[in-house]
């Protein structure tokens, strides 16, 4: 009998994969801080801009899955030094290119690759695979509030580079920064991964992707993703613009990310600690639905600083706070031997969410000068995503019979 490879410290697997996290989804969330500078200077319309957001997520969602397959058979280790290279290289390239399409190569196709290697998928199957079960939430909790304490911290530094370095000169300091997710993924170096799986599977990958896709639960976990994504990239790449468009300041767009990022990092803690006492659809549920109503308030309400701050907190602490308990979902009914992947799948529908968010956003915009209609389809998708994950069922999946991977 093959003896299982011994475990990495849970110290060691939090501390890497949550300043891994930090790094590349504070970067990514400040994005929208480029929108009117990049625009302006270069003379594309905000669509161009947009458009280029939102292939970075679709590309992020389809090579996420393939990530997520790489970091399953090979460890996470490798992928995550590639990715961060081409992290590095798809910044540089975002301030240098000359067009929209290479704006969209660069800022879309490339960084979107680096995020799928960088950031959840690969981060949450290690720590699947290196934590527990009854803890496995709560760590999961506690990478995604590392993530949104990067987005407190790093929009910001990313506002403060801009001001004083110019949007360019920004985008290469940033390039450099994240290239320190390299000596982190050192962390990450999982015992038995020698250029093969370390423990024999139960499945191969196309048994676990028809298992997974004949699962209802498994598919109205996916929908309600998609709900998440199409929110929260609309919001966190148009607002900075909405509150401009409406006489505020940089700075409070600027404030109301870094506030989103803070009030994230609480949200998204309790939900992985709460993952581990209550029914995980029933808090899903809960925060879609508690979206809806926020943004309902938050468009009802005269517009000031103080509004937008407030509403910053409140969605903030319902930001990325699906994560943790969709991720432990996909855990508990399927097991953590394809968990990158199998989370890589339902990140993808989260990604054609934010594609449609981010770039519906643009389109409308520059078609009706006003952000209202992706605004009210983000209510309208919020209640639906709260029904849709009420009937999921989070026990084990019973295997009739053993499925020998090949």
């Amino acid at each position: 009998m093959q003896n299982e490879p011994r475990k990495l410290s849970m110290f060691q697997v939090l501390a890497c994969g949550a300043a891994i996290v930090t790094l590349s989804m504070g970067i990514r969330h400040g994005f929208g801080l480029w929108l009117q500078p990049i625009t302006q200077e270069m003379g594309w319309t905000r669509q161009s801009f947009a458009l280029a957001m939102a292939i970075q997520n679709l590309s992020w969602g389809v090579i996420g899955v393939f990530a997520g397959m790489a970091a399953d058979r090979f460890g996470a280790f490798r992928v995550l030094v590639v990715c961060a290279v081409l992290y590095g290289l798809g910044l540089a390239g975002m301030a240098w290119s000359p067009t929209p399409t290479l704006f969209a190569l660069t800022a879309g196709v490339l960084i979107g690759a680096a995020q799928a290697g960088t950031t959840y998928a690969v981060i949450y199957g290690v720590l699947g695979r290196q934590i527990a079960p009854e803890k496995r939430s709560w760590a999961m909790g506690v990478a995604a509030a590392a993530g949104s304490f990067g987005q407190f911290l790093m929009v910001p530094v990313e506002g403060f580079l801009i001001a004083t370095l110019g949007w360019q000169e920004a985008l290469l300091a940033l390039a450099l920064m994240v290239l320190l997710i390299v000596p982190l993924a050192l962390g990450l170096r999982e015992p038995g991964f020698k250029g093969a799986a370390p423990v024999r599977r139960e499945q191969t990958i196309a048994q676990a992707i028809a298992e997974a896709f004949r699962y209802p639960s498994f598919l109205l976990l996916t929908a309600g993703y998609f709900v998440c994504g199409f929110q929260v990239v609309f919001i966190g790449v148009h607002m900075p613009s909405y509150l401009r468009d409406h006489g505020l300041s940089p700075q409070v767009a600027s404030y109301a990310l870094a506030l989103i990022g803070l009030f994230n990092v609480f949200g998204t803690y309790i939900a992985g600690t709460l993952g581990q006492r209550l029914p995980k659809r029933h808090i899903l549920s809960f925060i879609y639905f508690a979206r809806a109503v926020a943004i309902s308030l938050f468009l009802w309400a005269p517009l000031t600083p103080l509004s937008v701050y407030v509403f910053s907190a409140v969605i903030g602490a319902l930001w990325l706070s699906t994560v943790p308990p969709t991720n432990a979902t996909v855990a508990q009914i399927f097991g953590v031997q394809h968990l990158s992947m199998l989370g890589g799948f339902v990140f993808f529908s989260h990604q054609l969410g934010s594609f449609m968010g981010v770039w519906l956003g643009g389109y409308l915009y520059d078609r009706t000068g006003s952000y209202d209609i992706v605004w009210y389809l983000s209510i309208a998708l919020g209640v639906l995503a709260a029904l849709v994950n009420l009937p999921i069922k989070e026990h084990p999946i019973q295997r009739h019979a053993a499925q020998p991977a090949s």
